[in-house]
């Protein structure tokens, strides 16, 4: 691996050597992991990353390039990646430029040549935690006080950047879902229209009258980066609008505003939910869903119910942890998943709760 000496190096004091290709300011973030095989354009695009340095697992990235139909915002969102292995020279008939160029042009950091395998094992074992990309054969004092001095992800709102600044629409017919945008993936919307469904994308701090007076048929709670308890402008027009009975889905984020609306709380997981190959138990059924995720935060709660929120019921559990996954109103048309359901690792296993709203919504 040729390029300049270049480093990542964490809060805890340790730090990873590797390479960058070209020069690039230091970069600060939460460091996390996903262990997606493939979908990184998704993951790089998808907003719910705002703010962090994700770390590949899978040993090359980058074989089958980068397009503009697999965005899922205007560009990346991430605040640098690591790597083992870039590839080069990609190989996909819908590639229209490699990965790195991509990253590049979108002024992102790279930094390859790491042990993506240790790094990894060390965040499991200590948590995930702020970092920071830069050059250098070594740290310095100054880049380590630099580090200790940049924002920590809990109590930091970051749904406030994610979102989008004026309302747009999508679809033409069907029943009308208004949508909270905390940092929303496209294809969630895509989902929605496919569902049958008129959309109206809103900002993250549109009040509950705002949403009333556009006439909804339906509420829909998008995913998002940043802690969920500092999104506290958002979590009284989501308890107000579903207590009138309006139809209400809440994907990632959205289910721990949901959460939170209704008396719950959050916790940050020690190094999060990341990748496409998270086992999920439907408590009803007992089907277990392969689902997609990307969190860091979650609601508190047992199989059999949410602590301080009792109207709650726990729909779905983390096999691999026990955590709450998913929760529903025991008494409005109100349910939330903490995975993304638009994604496909399944491939479809979550598709049917597009299907499951859409019952909901008047006809």
């Amino acid at each position: 691996m040729t390029g300049r000496p270049a480093l990542v190096l964490l809060e805890d004091g340790t730090w990873y050597p590797g390479t960058c290709q070209r020069p690039q300011e230091a970069a600060f973030g939460e460091v996390v992991f996903t262990t997606n095989l493939s979908g990184y354009q998704e993951v790089f695009t998808d907003p719910s990353y705002l703010g962090q340095i994700v770390v590949m697992t899978s040993p090359m990235i980058g074989n089958y390039g980068v397009n503009p139909e697999d965005m899922e915002s205007s560009g990346p969102k991430v605040a640098g990646v690591v790597v083992r292995e870039m590839a080069r020279r990609p190989s996909n008939w819908r590639s229209t430029q490699s990965l790195g160029d991509w990253l590049t042009e979108s002024r992102i950091p790279v930094l390859e040549g790491v042990d993506t395998r240790r790094l990894t094992r060390h965040i499991r074992e200590r948590g995930a935690m702020r970092g920071v990309i830069a050059q250098g054969r070594e740290p310095t004092p100054i880049l380590t006080l630099s580090l200790m001095e940049s924002p920590s992800m809990e109590g930091l709102d970051l749904a406030s950047r994610a979102t989008v600044e004026q309302r747009w629409s999508a679809g033409s017919s069907g029943p009308h879902v208004v949508a909270y945008d905390y940092g929303m993936k496209r294809n969630i919307v895509r989902m929605l229209v496919g569902a049958g469904c008129r959309v109206t994308v809103v900002p993250a701090s549109t009040s509950a009258a705002e949403v009333q007076a556009l006439k909804p048929d339906g509420l829909f709670l998008s995913n998002g980066p940043g802690d969920p308890a500092a999104v506290d402008y958002a979590i009284k027009h989501i308890r107000d609008l579903a207590a009138t009975g309006l139809p209400t889905f809440g994907i990632c984020l959205g289910h721990q505003l949901l959460g939170l609306a209704f008396g719950g709380r959050t916790v940050k997981l020690p190094y999060g939910h990341r990748g496409g190959n998270h086992p999920v138990r439907d408590l009803v059924t007992g089907q277990v869903l392969i689902t997609s995720q990307n969190h860091g935060f979650a609601v508190a709660g047992e199989p059999d119910g949410v602590p301080g929120a009792g109207d709650l019921r726990v729909t779905h559990i983390n096999l691999n942890d026990g955590t709450v996954e998913g929760i529903r109103h025991k008494a409005l048309p109100v349910f939330a998943v903490q995975y993304h359901p638009e994604a496909a690792p399944g491939p479809h296993d979550a598709y049917p709760h597009f299907q499951e709203f859409l019952r909901l919504l008047p006809s």
